[in-house]
């Protein structure tokens, strides 16, 4: 009998970046690097999903429905970044730098994302393996705030 995943829809934040890394590995030993390339933007603007609600959830009473519609106003990464993550974390000023300091980490994965979504260009190995670099240390360090022992891991060769 085969184990049967839950539907995407279902899972939590933490659950969608590790299902969007495993995809991007396989992606990478096919030698699809743009494709890995926007699979790892994608899992980094989910951390960024994952620190915004876990900051909603500790310092109001916004309804998930409420912070949803906050996600969706902000538009990508850097959004997400400028418009609610940083404002949130004003007052905890360690929080708030580590946050700050994660923001010239996201202008890169998104520029990389946005040429290769925006305007089709095409990845090397070079490029994919920088912005996947990119894309795990932002999503390490981001989530490792609020959940210390989180790690990514590539898929098994």
């Amino acid at each position: 009998m085969t184990k049967k995943s839950r539907p995407y829809e279902d899972r939590t934040d933490l659950e969608k970046i590790r299902s969007q890394w495993k995809k991007l590995s396989g992606l990478h030993t096919r030698e699809e690097w743009s494709a890995a390339i926007v699979r790892a933007a994608t899992a980094a603007e989910i951390a960024a999903n994952f620190a915004v609600r876990q900051e909603f959830t500790a310092s109001s009473s916004f309804d998930e429905d409420f912070v949803d519609g906050l996600l969706i106003w902000s538009n990508g990464l850097a959004g997400k970044l400028d418009r609610l993550l940083i404002p949130v974390t004003a007052l905890d000023g360690a929080k708030n730098k580590e946050i700050r300091a994660l923001k010239t980490i996201a202008r890169e994965i998104n520029r990389k994302r946005n040429s290769v979504v925006h305007q089709g260009e095409f990845c090397n190995e070079e490029e994919a393996e920088s912005g996947i670099a990119s894309s795990r240390e932002f999503i390490t360090r981001l989530i490792q705030i609020y959940e210390p022992a989180f790690a990514l891991k590539d898929k098994q060769a």
